[in-house]
């Protein structure tokens, strides 16, 4: 069983709470930024957000803007740190050839984080979430495939799937997951249309196969196209497709920024808040005061420990109980 030790350097509890801290996750120190509002309540959500290749935790912070989100709509925010490649860039490993000699297990990194910041802070294990911007966005998407259960919804941002960095070059989840990206058409780091041929970042692919992948996985039978109004009259435009079904809470956006580039930020929007009203629409509180879902009978498919394997119902250890729902409950039972 893999030892994790904690070590912290939190500032006191008198209005927001900002720390930076590391955590011990295969003999790595690894580093994150854990922002927590005022009066934040018992339960509330956890939002994780992931930087870019080359970036940090600090830099996503301050570029994201997330944490005035976090203060208006009452959620924690935690900002992770990739280790260093060897050209001495902070990653994440989601299957560059560049870094196939590093076998950072970030995937676990990121689970037994989750699952310690929920329980330290009484976050709610129910609505966590994970956003980032490109190499970031990436990692969403890594999680999505390979950690489903984990996480409530994922929002990436100018980001793609790389086939050789998932297990066995599939995306298979073992649930489906709410997914909204927001990609510029005239991304000149992550091509709208993907690249089979990149030579530098290895073959990834087109946000279109991408959004499909994913409607097709939820079954999602509705689609509702919208046009964002052009504040700044310029030739940057967004829309917004939003796939749903009557079947399901759960939902696909994709918002493509016509002319936009490799941004987190988009004319006319604010995509961090657009992001956490996409987070909060597929939340559990938001799910159970709708009646249509409500009500629907729920079946365990199976249980998990927190390094995502199939176990068997022991005592004395965290488990998530995970529901053909789409719900995940977290229990410890002695």
């Amino acid at each position: 069983m893999k030892k994790i030790l904690l070590i912290s350097f939190i500032l006191p509890f008198l209005g927001f709470s900002q720390s930076i801290e590391s955590f011990l996750h295969d003999g790595l120190n690894r580093k994150y930024i854990l922002y927590i509002p005022t009066s934040l309540p018992i339960d509330a959500p956890l939002v994780f957000v992931g930087h870019g290749y080359g970036g940090s935790a600090q830099s996503i912070m301050n570029y994201s803007g997330m944490n005035s989100v976090a203060d208006q709509n009452g959620f924690a925010v935690c900002y992770p740190e990739g280790i260093q490649d060897n050209w001495g860039q902070r990653f994440w490993n989601v299957g560059y050839p560049f870094t196939a000699n590093i076998s950072v297990d970030d995937v676990g990194f990121i689970l037994a984080l989750a699952n310690y910041l929920q329980s330290a802070h009484q976050l709610s294990s129910d609505n966590t979430f994970f956003t980032g911007m490109s190499n970031g966005a990436e990692f969403c998407y890594l999680l999505a495939c390979e950690a489903p259960y984990a996480f409530r919804a994922i929002a990436p941002v100018a980001g793609t799937i790389f086939p050789n960095g998932l297990n066995n070059n599939i995306c298979n989840p073992s649930e489906s997951m709410p997914v909204f990206e927001t990609h510029g058409t005239n991304d000149n780091v992550t091509l709208y249309q993907g690249d089979t041929n990149d030579q530098f970042w290895g073959e990834y692919l087109g946000i279109d196969s991408i959004i499909d992948f994913f409607v097709l996985d939820n079954n999602l039978t509705d689609l509702a196209v919208d046009t964002f109004s052009n504040i700044n009259n310029n030739q940057r435009i967004t829309i917004s497709y939003k796939y749903s079904s009557k079947d399901t809470y759960k939902e696909v956006w994709l918002y493509k920024a016509v002319n936009g580039g490799h941004d987190w930020s988009i004319d006319d929007i604010n995509i961090s808040e657009e992001i956490w009203s996409f987070f909060n629409k597929m939340s559990q509180n938001n799910i159970y005061l709708n009646e249509t879902y409500s009500n629907i009978d729920k079946h365990l498919i199976k249980v998990v420990n927190i390094l995502g394997k199939e176990v068997e119902k022991t005592n004395n250890q965290i488990l998530f109980y995970i529901y053909d729902d789409g719900t995940v409950e977290k229990r410890f039972e002695f």
